[in-house]
């Protein structure tokens, strides 16, 4: 099994930080069973405030994400339905699904994950003083040189992090330096900062990140260099658009996009990273930490705890087959299968009509005339075919819980196979120990290539977005039946795919742009981004309200369903965390 080569048990437990209490701000959080600042200032006390810091990342869990988005980016987005057994189970997730019964007042998820962050928050900025109390020449560690500046980076890289999850979300979250103290903790307002500045409060802590980390660590799952430049990067690609404060995109600023093209060359320039040759690997347990991955969150089961540091977030969305048994969230929209199929003929895909027809028959798979890109059997279960590539475990019709409510795909990415030592039972769900990358070089090629065409430079774009079709293509290995098999050397499904050669679609900037957003979703499908590049792009109201028109038809439960410009953009302040404030904070428009 793996094991997690940062993160011990003892530790996480020994600087576990509580969630707020019912009469103070969750950024009051305090620490019990946690020695004082006195008795932390040391190199071994602090240097387990910094591991503390790091667990974070994986304490996330089905009602409180933030390493997955699968519930704020997937659901929310076309790319997938809530699922489960019915419209009323888990509840939140079908309001988010509908938009419009979204509301500020509501718990739960919402309120769950804000008070989540911000306690991984809290561990970070008490990691960040107690570094403040110990000199350069006294933070010693083995084999790290210059130790507490790269330990303040491995920090501020990790608030950085944070931090851009909570303003994706809410657009307007607290901004809580280190240093502040507790009565400064309690009157900072939610609009302190303008959107603008907020992002650059995020930039800073990348940028301190990446003059301060090397470029390679020691131990696996620590944040590098390149790490901090790609994150800074996708920072300045959000903040290129501009937004006011309906949440319109009011103009794309050079300037931003130059420095994502710098950023995003300087990792690729690096040499350390490339794409993994098979599509697949990176959701497959065994290949984790491979070329392709950045940053991702180390997740295993031999850590002494009851269930080890496994994926918990995840764990509605395993199917109803006998070996799983629950629960069959996060399902496939029909639009996204959809949006595979290809250009029988070019390889393209079908930008304009590719959702006139549906495709969800086990033979509408097969037929020589209905060509799909391969990266649909990479990313959805499709009934009748093999689930994750094993040709023994083939997809069955009572996989899909409710198919009357939610079809019949199933999600594939975040799932493990019965047959692997990656997954384990807690409770009634699944877990698993493979990683989830934050950040991803196809993300980092993708990015340059987006910043490239709004510059005006798509044709520099071109063999960007090629190299990941490219992939695409040569990842039907995983995907055609082995010899042996009474279908050897045919695909799961009939694949056609094929790259941008600037004929085939004249390459305009209007044209590459097209491409660009098109490749971003299939690469990235139930991966979760999808609903923040709608957003980032100023066009989330007229495609998922485009989206909903369509669906309406193919599914009941999208009947009510609107998405309001100007409003679901963000999600609401959590009204919990206002009033704890006495209202300090200003609510998101609309709500």
């Amino acid at each position: 099994m793996k094991r997690n080569t940062l993160i011990p048990a003892l530790l996480i437990c020994l600087m576990a930080i509580s969630t707020t209490s019912c009469k103070k701000s969750f950024l009051d959080a305090k620490v019990p069973g946690v020695a004082s600042g006195e008795q932390l200032n040391n190199v071994t006390n602090t240097e387990a405030l910094v591991i503390a810091a790091y667990a974070g990342l994986g304490n996330g869990y089905w009602n409180a994400s933030w390493t997955s988005d699968y519930v704020w980016g997937s659901i929310r987005s076309d790319d997938a339905y809530k699922g489960g057994s019915s419209v009323s189970d888990q509840g939140q997730l079908n309001d988010l699904e509908q938009y419009n019964l979204v509301t500020a007042a509501v718990g739960g998820f919402q309120n769950n994950t804000w008070i989540g962050v911000y306690n991984n928050i809290s561990r970070i900025n008490l990691a960040l003083r107690q570094l403040d109390n110990i000199t350069d020449a006294d933070y010693i560690v083995s084999g790290v040189t210059n130790a507490k500046k790269v330990r303040q980076a491995e920090m501020r890289f990790l608030r950085g992090h944070f931090m851009f999850v909570l303003k994706r979300l809410f657009n307007y979250p607290v901004w809580i330096e280190h240093t502040a103290t507790q009565e400064e903790i309690r009157t900072t307002s939610n609009r302190q900062f303008t959107s603008d500045q907020l992002w650059d409060k995020i930039a800073e802590d990348f940028q301190f990140a990446i003059d301060n980390l090397p470029p390679t660590q020691p131990q696996v799952g620590r944040a590098n260099k390149w790490a901090a430049t790609a994150y800074l990067a996708k920072v300045r690609l959000y903040q290129a658009y501009k937004q006011d404060e309906n949440h319109n995109v009011v103009s794309i600023t050079p300037e931003r996009l130059q420095e994502v093209v710098t950023l995003t060359d300087a990792v690729i320039n690096s040499g350390k990273y490339s794409l993994v040759d098979i599509y697949g690997k990176k959701w497959t347990y065994g290949y984790e930490n491979n070329s392709e991955s950045i940053f991702a969150v180390q997740y295993s089961f031999d850590d002494g705890t009851t269930f080890g540091r496994i994926d918990l977030e995840h764990g509605l969305n395993y199917n109803m087959a006998p070996e799983y048994g629950c629960c069959s969230f996060h399902p496939a929209s029909q639009n996204l299968v959809n949006a595979f199929k290809t250009d029988m003929v070019t390889g393209l895909p079908k930008f304009e009509t590719f959702n006139n027809t549906e495709m969800k028959n086990p033979a509408d798979f097969e037929s020589p005339v209905n060509t799909v890109d391969p990266r649909l059997d990479h990313t959805v279960g499709v009934i009748s075919h093999p689930f994750k590539y094993d040709v023994g475990f083939v997809a069955q019709p009572s996989w899909a819980r409710s198919p009357a409510v939610y079809g019949s795909f199933l999600t594939m990415k975040e799932i493990q196979l019965p047959s692997t030592n990656a997954i384990r039972k807690a409770g009634a769900f699944f877990g698993t120990a493979q990683n989830w990358d934050i950040l991803q070089y196809n993300d980092v090629l993708l990015m340059k290539a987006e910043a490239l065409i709004e510059l005006g430079q798509q044709e520099l774009a071109r063999p960007l977005i090629n190299q990941i079709r490219e992939r695409a293509e040569a990842s039907e290995a995983w995907t055609t039946y082995p010899a042996g098999h009474p279908k050897a050397g045919q695909g799961f499904s009939s694949y056609k795919i094929a790259q941008y050669d600037g004929v085939n679609l004249p390459w305009t900037k209007e044209n590459a742009r097209k491409a660009l957003q098109w490749e971003r979703r299939l690469e990235f499908a139930m991966e979760s981004p999808r609903f923040f590049d709608l957003v980032r792009w100023g066009i989330a109201a007229e495609t998922i309200n485009a989206y909903l028109a369509v669906e309406k038809t193919r599914r009941n439960h999208l009947s009510s369903a609107v998405f309001t410009k100007g409003r679901d953009e963000y999600l609401p302040i959590p009204q919990a965390q206002i009033d704890l404030v006495d209202g300090l904070y200003t609510q998101n428009p609309k709500y």
